[in-house]
């Protein structure tokens, strides 16, 4: 392996990891199977194939002109999942916090919010169309607050209003204590003496956050359009953005959570994107309604979903709402790790050991192909004389160097290549496991031992109160990348050395280099490469021991 070889290797490293996190494309589009439901997942729902808008009934109520105006109010409903505030003002969510996550690995940090500003987080409603009065309907509401416990009978939190020009409105949202999902169900009834025509329109509005919490991450708008895959940043949302065709859903992502509307039926529907003055990403999906005749009702039914970007609860709800969850160029490798990830988490209750299991694994699996190239490096140490005498013989006739080295590699069966091979094949795992800890909720937080804390973050001993250069804060003391570091520094040295005086120094440069690119990498994957490292050293020591 000459030195052009050696720098092209590392250079390309630094390109992928630069382009996967910059421009990694999305995976292409794939249909999930249902999952068996699982306490604390979502609800499934049957994938509907493309139907016209829901057909309109006979009014099972009549009007009543004689209601009193309702007056705003909030509804509080709890579960061991989260606690959400819904206001009668729109029948919207005006907060939605998470029990289970937090700010920070900190304990006592404050829980997850998903609403951001004063701009309710979910208002579905009905639009006559022709109305200039955009104030949104004050709902009467019976309850002032719901708490459900774990493994209870669903409960059903109803709003009714009456509209400036008589319509009856009923919005039911059905909380199970066990699930994120949240059924909704909508009803517009007729009482007039004429055909009542409008537009459904449901909006998911939301302020960006100015700083993501996670290094690889994607905030805004995303839709299943026509059986396709689509987001937009919420930085790139500045200008309006209109789609139409068949939409399954549309949702706003913010890191490691997501909120989701998802229709009962694929329709023919619209979807506007646009950032308003106040910096508020709002989303507006709407579709037209069949006129509602007199005497009769139209009624509709979705979902509702708030909660973590967790693979199987969205596969559970199915109309392949786990597309959210992207992986990039990696997703084909990605989730069968992600799922291994978890097997082994399930058993050892610890996703550190679980990356150690994985690990040892994938070792396991490359063991015949790494111990073929390590053997073939120690015959590249014994013809080093040979390719030394040839650089010398040749060294002002590169084409004929070039052609004697290969016979000379010929004649021993030796790869040249054959030392990258073992850093080669890891590469793809390496960016899986990149993807993995920055997108999967389930590492988002999950700690190791001592002070690694959170897997998800960087590599910190200590907090140091001054910026260290090229170390993302928190500073401190990276003690796994530095062990990491001197593993790698260790594997080198048991590494034939190469005849070249200058390839020797860039072989040793190579530890220093990945120690740099580490320090503000997860303390996952920096996990993952140090064990490898350990595992790769005692495979070349049993093989040097072999051959002694």
């Amino acid at each position: 392996m000459d030195k052009k070889t050696i720098l092209a290797f590392v250079l390309s490293l630094a390109v992928l990891i630069l382009w996967s996190i910059l421009f990694a494309p999305k995976p292409a589009q794939k249909t999930e199977p249902q999952t068996k439901e699982e306490p604390g997942k979502a609800q499934p729902a049957q994938p509907a194939s493309p139907q016209p808008a829901p057909s309109v009934q006979k009014m099972e109520r009549p009007a009543d002109p004689t209601a009193p105006k309702a007056e705003e109010k909030e509804v509080t409903v709890e579960t061991p999942l989260y606690k959400a505030v819904f206001s009668s003002t729109g029948a919207s969510i005006k907060s939605f916090k998470l029990k289970k996550y937090h700010l920070t690995a900190a304990p006592d940090s404050p829980l997850v919010e998903l609403v951001h500003g004063q701009t309710p987080l979910v208002a579905i409603h009905f639009d006559p169309g022709a109305k200039k009065d955009t104030t949104p309907v004050v709902y009467h509401v019976d309850e002032n607050s719901l708490t459900l416990e774990a493994g209870t009978s669903p409960k059903e939190l109803t709003l009714r209003a009456t509209t400036p020009d008589g319509l009856l409105l009923q919005q039911t949202f059905r909380i199970d204590p066990d699930h994120y999902a949240i059924e909704h169900g909508f009803t517009v009834s007729n009482p007039l003496d004429k055909p009542v025509e409008g537009i459904l329109k449901v909006q998911i509005a939301n302020l960006p956050p100015k700083e993501s919490t996670s290094y690889y991450s994607f905030i805004g708008a995303s839709l299943l359009l026509n059986n396709k895959y689509e987001e937009t940043a919420s930085t790139d949302l500045k200008d309006e953005k209109s789609l139409s065709g068949l939409i399954a859903w549309i949702s706003y992502q913010e890191d490691y959570f997501m909120t989701a509307f998802v229709p009962e039926a694929e329709s023919q529907a619209n979807f506007l994107g646009r950032t308003l003055g106040s910096g508020v990403l709002e989303q507006t999906w709407s579709a037209p309604l069949q006129p509602i005749p007199p005497g009769n009702q139209f009624s509709t039914r979705s979902t509702l979903y708030m909660g973590p970007r967790d693979l199987e609860i969205l596969k559970a709800i199915g109309r392949k709402l786990d597309l959210a969850i992207d992986f990039g160029w990696t997703d084909i490798i990605a989730k069968p790790l992600l799922y291994l990830l978890k097997f082994f988490n399930q058993y050892m209750g610890n996703y550190g050991i679980a990356i150690i299991l994985l690990t040892i694994l994938i070792k396991i699996l490359f063991w015949p192909l790494t111990h073929k190239s390590y053997k073939s490096m120690k015959e590249m140490q014994k013809i080093q004389p040979l390719m030394a005498k040839i650089r010398e013989k040749y060294k002002d006739n590169r084409e004929m160097m070039n052609k004697e080295m290969m016979s000379l590699y010929k004649t021993y069966k030796v790869n040249p290549m054959g030392g990258c091979l073992p850093m080669v094949i890891q590469i793809p795992v390496f960016f899986a496991l990149f993807r993995i800890l920055g997108n999967s909720i389930e590492l988002r937080h999950a700690p190791f031992m001592l002070w690694i804390n959170d897997l998800s973050a960087p590599d910190r001993l200590f907090h140091l109160p001054f910026t260290i250069p090229l170390m993302t804060p928190p500073s401190g003391i990276p003690v796994l990348t530095l062990l990491m570091g001197a593993s790698m520094f260790i594997q080198q040295k048991m590494t034939p050395t190469p005849g070249d005086p200058t390839q020797a120094k860039i072989m040793l440069l190579m530890p220093v280099i990945f120690t740099f690119m580490f320090i503000n990498f997860p303390s996952g994957l920096v996990l993952y490469w140090l064990v490898n490292n350990v595992l790769s050293i005692g495979q070349q020591y049993r093989i040097i021991k072999r051959a002694a």
